[in-house]
């Protein structure tokens, strides 16, 4: 692709680093933001900085906050006695969509991968056991994607959990088999959340 500006073609390099935009795209995107006035530019830019700057990530649940600890964690109405985990932030998110959950989160950071080097060590579960016995959590829900890396970080969990006495289930399987969780519908996330089952 050949470039009039070395300006736009640095620009369209970074855009073109974000996943799922190609060159084509990162030109169009280059292209729209060179009709827009300063405000507009400097104000996008200040939102990119302000997200390496000023975001933080909850002390308790691992999610992304404005503060310390996150709004969800604060929220004393919520179920404290009932934890879902998920692999990221974006987990929290869908789930969150389908107001069919109220309990608490904890975020691992990723799932077990052997193949990519990827064990329990490198997942948050250190915090994970003291928080479960800080709210005397009764049941923990395993929102993993169902696919081998879920499966397996979900045995791992179930064995931990069960010998701690806690109660483990998991998303009935309205969920497709290797299907990534945020990319399921809400409807059909919600009814998998309601409808969840033991974990076997």
């Amino acid at each position: 692709m050949d470039f009039s500006s070395r300006i736009i073609e640095q620009a369209v390099n970074e855009f073109a680093r974000f996943p799922g935009i190609g060159k084509k795209t990162a030109l169009r995107l280059v292209l729209h933001l060179i009709k827009q006035n300063e405000q507009d530019i400097r104000s996008l830019s200040g939102a990119i900085i302000a997200l390496k700057e000023q975001l933080k990530f909850c002390s308790e649940c691992g999610n992304v906050s404005d503060e310390e600890v996150c709004n969800i964690c604060k929220d004393k109405r919520r179920d404290s006695k009932l934890m879902c985990l998920v692999e990221d932030m974006r987990d929290v998110m869908a789930i969150e969509n389908t107001s069919q959950y109220r309990g608490l989160y904890h975020i691992l950071g990723g799932l077990i991968s052997p193949i990519d080097g990827i064990g329990p060590e490198d997942l948050n579960i250190s915090g994970l056991e003291e928080r479960l016995k800080k709210n005397e959590v009764e049941e923990v829900i395993l929102a993993l994607s169902a696919t081998m890396e879920g499966d397996t970080t979900g045995f791992y969990l179930a064995r931990k959990l069960k010998a701690m006495g806690i109660k483990v289930s998991s998303l009935s399987r309205g969920i497709a088999i290797g299907g990534e969780l945020e990319y399921a519908d809400e409807i059909t996330l919600g009814r998998s959340i309601a409808s969840r089952v033991p974990y076997e």
